[in-house]
Order: C-alpha cells, then sequence, then structure tokens
C-alpha cells in the first residue's frame, strides 16, 4: 500500500513537472514575443518562469530518488559483495531521509517566514519560492523510506514513469 501511494505521488510529481516545463516555455515565448515584436516587455514572465523552474527542478529530484536516478556510488558499490552492497544502500538512504528532513524543515520554515512578502511583479507571497524545497525534502523522505522497506522486504521499487 505504500509503495502504491509513492508511485502515485512520483508519477503525480512527473505530471506536474511535465505542466510546470510547457509553463516556462510558454512564458518565456511570451517575453520574447512581447520585448521583440510588440515592444512591451511583460515583466511578470521572467519571475513566473523562475518560479516555475524551482518547482519542476525540486520535482524532479524527488522522483529521481524514488527512481534511483540519483548521484551515487554504484560504480563503486557494483564490485563490492552484496552483503556489503546492502548495507551501503540502506545506509544512503538513511542519510537521504535525515537530508529530505533538513530540507522540508528548513523549506517550509523559510516558506512561512517569507509568506507576508509579496513578489512585486506576480503579487503573490514570497514564501511560494520557498515552498518546492520542503515539498522535494517530503518527497525524498517518503520515497528512501520506500526504497528502505523494499529492500528489507527484497523487493523492487518500480519507476514512476512505469
Amino acid at each position: 500500500m505504500y509503495s502504491w501511494i509513492c508511485a502515485r505521488l512520483a508519477k503525480l510529481s512527473l505530471q506536474i513537472a511535465c505542466v510546470g516545463l510547457v509553463l516556462i516555455i510558454s512564458c518565456v515565448l511570451y517575453q520574447v514575443f512581447g520585448r521583440y515584436i510588440l515592444n512591451d516587455t511583460p515583466t511578470w514572465a521572467e519571475q513566473l518562469a523562475l518560479l516555475l523552474v524551482s518547482y519542476v527542478t525540486m520535482l524532479g529530484t524527488a522522483v529521481g530518488v524514488r527512481d534511483a536516478g540519483h548521484i551515487g556510488l554504484e560504480s563503486f558499490l557494483v564490485l563490492a559483495p552484496d552483503s556489503v552492497r546492502r548495507k551501503m544502500e540502506l545506509l544512503i538512504h538513511v542519510f537521504l531521509i535525515i537530508f529530505g528532513s533538513c530540507m522540508a524543515y528548513y523549506g517550509i520554515t523559510l516558506a512561512i517566514g517569507q509568506w507576508d512578502e509579496l513578489l512585486p511583479t506576480l503579487g503573490i507571497p514570497d514564501g511560494f519560492r520557498y515552498l518546492p524545497i520542503g515539498l522535494c525534502g517530503i518527497l525524498m523522505s517518503l520515497f528512501s523510506l520506500e526504497h528502505i522497506i523494499a529492500q528489507l522486504t527484497n523487493r523492487e521499487v518500480e519507476p514512476a514513469w512505469h
């Protein structure tokens, strides 16, 4: 059940990231169109594109942790005996849970601290810039816990795009 929930969260994260990429491209195209064709640069387009980049990046990072696409010491782990490799993989995911928890705590703390400030060109709370850090940390921790459970029960974590 936990793996099913994580799979749905990862797939939803990928879908949101894909929509975000389309919106980034649209914002940049509109900004270029406004600047060179209309001779009236839309000031909000660049800020929105930058905001969307952080959401797409953080969601993609979290899904990369679930799909084991993060940077690891796999080249060294392949050479290690199975017992050492399994322990190192568990340790890596424990460290990812600690790191993700720190990201979640400090990202949400930053978002709450900046919530009363407004982004001038968008008119939305400045906390929206820090929210993806907290969201990524929560997802990374959940997905790393899934890997630990899967490894202890001799199961595989199926990638999000399946």
